[in-house]
């Protein structure tokens, strides 16, 4: 049996102009409108926290522990909830979550944002508390239109994101508490996996579907098959990291990775090099298998001297996986589900750009050089530029009904 659409967008001929007014019952129509915002704009505000502003970082934070759980937790994993929260509608036909309850639901991720700013113990507690609970409402409205909707192939999809948004978030959280910084790591990498699982799941369906329509008589495999095996080493990664099987570990995650390299390759990415929307996507999944294949190196204890840095392969799945990813499916997504024509602007090609070079500025400042510096705040300039393009762009259109429906009245 084929697999269901992932999105239902209506791709207007001509282009729209922006003709209505601002409007509540709009915004809260589908996660991604109000998820799309909080996400893109947490991004930008953190990381120029982390970099330029450290100081309001309170303890007991760890270090780099506050960074890498609001890029995993407050912005990548915000980002698929947002996403999941719109394609379930459409793989289902009924929206998950809408109107007050999706509101309340942004109030929650708002609270846990200002809550890990605060000092002292008990603010990570409550904050924990109320992102878990974003996390797990999210996870149960999926559940309940994938039940309702009967969708078998996507029961899985609500296990992971209480999986990561819950259980891997929680776990995390214990270890900052704890100050265990060893701990931190190992639940850090817990939940990057579990986020890469869901990432391979979600690209695997969209970047043919999208191929294909973009590019006319093209026909590409879905790789079902092979996307199962994905999901099963997946979770046996997740059991072996948890044992701290390393050796087993780096094996699994080679074959993660060389599965998603030949479904790359089948791909046909020569065929898209003319489309930015699709290419995009095709870099951020190049870019995710060679993060797991350089995990895979890591945990077989070949890694040595500075190759054996932690923060090389968190970066190459992180940026140019999830992020990369990411900002071809905010525009990708959003033109489409807004009734706009699939067509990129200058500016939304310059955010693509931006965030590629962010990507290899941050790299290049994991080396230890006397432009380590310049490196990492021109990397965190890109990055604000690329998810400033981004609002500027979308915001005025995420907070308005569809063009479409606007230009029909």
């Amino acid at each position: 049996m084929a697999e269901p659409k992932l999105v239902s967008i209506n791709e207007p001929s001509a282009s729209l102009k922006q003709c209505s007014s601002p409007e509540w019952k709009a915004f809260l129509s589908l996660g991604f409108r109000p998820l799309y915002i909080a996400g893109a704009s947490w991004a930008l505000i953190s990381l120029a926290i982390w970099v330029f502003m450290p100081q309001f970082i309170p303890s007991p934070w760890l270090g780099m522990a506050w960074h890498a759980h609001e890029m995993l937790w407050g912005f990548i994993a915000t980002i698929a909830a947002a996403f999941l929260l719109t394609a379930s509608a459409t793989w289902t036909g009924f929206n998950p979550i809408k109107g007050k309850p999706l509101g309340w639901l942004c109030v929650l991720w708002v609270l846990a944002r200002i809550g890990y700013l605060l000092p002292g113990h008990n603010a990570i507690v409550v904050a924990g508390a109320l992102e878990v609970a974003f996390f797990g409402i999210a996870g149960i409205a999926l559940a309940r239109v994938m039940v309702k909707g009967k969708s078998l192939r996507n029961y899985g999809v609500p296990v992971l994101m209480i999986g990561l948004g819950c259980i891997a978030n929680t776990l995390f959280l214990m270890a900052v508490l704890r100050q265990d910084y060893l701990g931190l790591m190992r639940q850090f990498n817990l939940g990057m996996l579990v986020m890469a699982i869901l990432a391979l799941l979600i690209a695997r369906r969209v970047i043919p579907f999208f191929t294909m329509r973009m590019v006319p008589g093209l026909q590409l495999p879905m790789h079902t098959r092979t996307g199962h095996a994905q999901m099963v080493l997946g979770g046996l990664a997740v059991l072996l990291i948890a044992a701290g099987q390393n050796t087993l570990l780096a094996a699994v995650l080679a074959a993660i990775s060389l599965i998603a390299l030949w479904q790359w390759f089948a791909w046909k990415p020569m065929s898209v090099l003319h489309k930015p929307l699709l290419w995009i996507l095709f870099l951020g999944y190049l870019f995710l298998a060679l993060g797991l294949l350089y995990a895979a190196f890591l945990y077989s204890g070949l890694a040595q001297g500075a190759w054996a840095r932690p923060a090389i392969h968190a970066h190459i799945i992180g940026i140019g996986g999830f992020c990369v990813l990411i900002i071809g499916m905010l525009t990708r997504t959003a033109l489409g589900h807004l009734g706009y024509p699939i067509a990129l602007d200058r500016s939304m090609l310059a955010s693509y750009y931006l965030v590629l070079a962010s990507f290899a500025l941050r790299l290049g400042a994991l080396w230890p050089s006397s432009l380590s510096l310049m490196l990492l705040h021109t990397a965190t300039a890109c990055w604000i530029g690329a998810f400033g393009l981004y609002l500027w762009r979308f915001l005025p259109r995420l907070i308005r009904p569809r063009a479409d429906a606007a230009a029909n009245r």
